[in-house]
């Protein structure tokens, strides 16, 4: 891999205002957000975990690289991050950190509403949130989002997490590219002890819009499994999905990851 979703030198970031936002799993913590338009360019940003006395603890920002990458072996469609090691201000305190950075998934003349808002307003009276997207024509999309989940476990795919985008003029309606998987795989280990104790195959409880809070069982819901990923994960593509990244967290988060993805990929495919 040539690295260019990777920035490894130190940008001076300090200008970027950053807002609160609570994770949405219930998980403590505090995530902030920011933004910056640059030469006519959108650019959204986001830090991993954020304690206001320790700096930057957790490490989503590398996950979200990771499942980037996962996600174009396998051939889903999806936003793509970039990794910027970077200076940033957050309340007259400089911290070094890497951060992710992406842009807008919008096209000219779309706007955008939460899957659970769109659902509220446009239900039929006792539909599951299941069949009220296969009824606009987004079975494929969920059933990839589920298996995606499930390979990563995703335990923040809530209403908002997934978007659909609207162009009135030209009356379309489409689902967002599948976005924001920092909270998964080992989000939670924040010390190497934690890592290597973390069981990569447990079906921990997850806030899932679709289905039920859990990954695992949210498979049943997927008629045809072989055809989702037009892609292959094999054993060689480990070096793809770290390359670039494996000196920022300590080598047991890698294997742990690694052992992880692939061998809940080998469990989805003997479904």
């Amino acid at each position: 891999m040539d690295n260019r979703d990777i920035i490894n030198e130190t940008q001076n970031l300090k200008f970027l205002k950053w807002s609160h936002v609570r994770s949405s799993s219930g998980t403590a913590g505090t995530f902030l957000k920011s933004e910056s338009t640059i030469d006519g360019v959108k650019k959204y940003y986001k830090l991993s975990n954020f304690d206001p006395m320790k700096g930057v603890v957790g490490h989503e920002c590398i996950n979200e690289i990771i499942v980037d990458r996962l996600l174009s072996i396998l051939g889903v469609e999806h936003l793509h991050y970039e990794l910027i090691h970077a200076d940033i201000m957050i309340e007259g305190r400089v911290h070094n950190t890497f951060l992710c950075a992406s842009e807008d998934f919008k096209t000219a003349g779309e706007s955008k509403t939460a899957l659970d808002n769109f659902y509220r307003v446009n239900a039929l009276p006792g539909e599951s949130h299941y069949d009220f997207c296969v009824r606009y024509g987004w079975q494929s999309y969920i059933d990839t989002m589920l298996a995606v989940d499930y390979l990563i476990l995703n335990r923040d795919r809530h209403g908002a997490n997934i978007e659909i985008l609207r162009n009135a003029r030209k009356k379309t309606l489409r689902p967002a590219p599948l976005f924001d998987h920092g909270l998964s795989l080992l989000y939670s280990c924040l010390t190497k002890g934690e890592a290597e104790a973390f069981d990569i195959m447990e079906d921990k409880r997850c806030q899932n819009f679709i289905g039920s809070f859990s990954c695992y069982e949210n498979l049943d819901l997927i008629s045809e499994k072989k055809k989702i990923f037009s892609g292959k994960l094999k054993p060689s593509d480990r070096k793809k999905l770290f390359d670039g990244i494996d000196g920022i967290l300590p080598e047991i988060y890698y294997e742990r990851i690694w052992n992880m993805i692939y061998k809940r990929y080998k469990t989805y495919e003997n479904l």
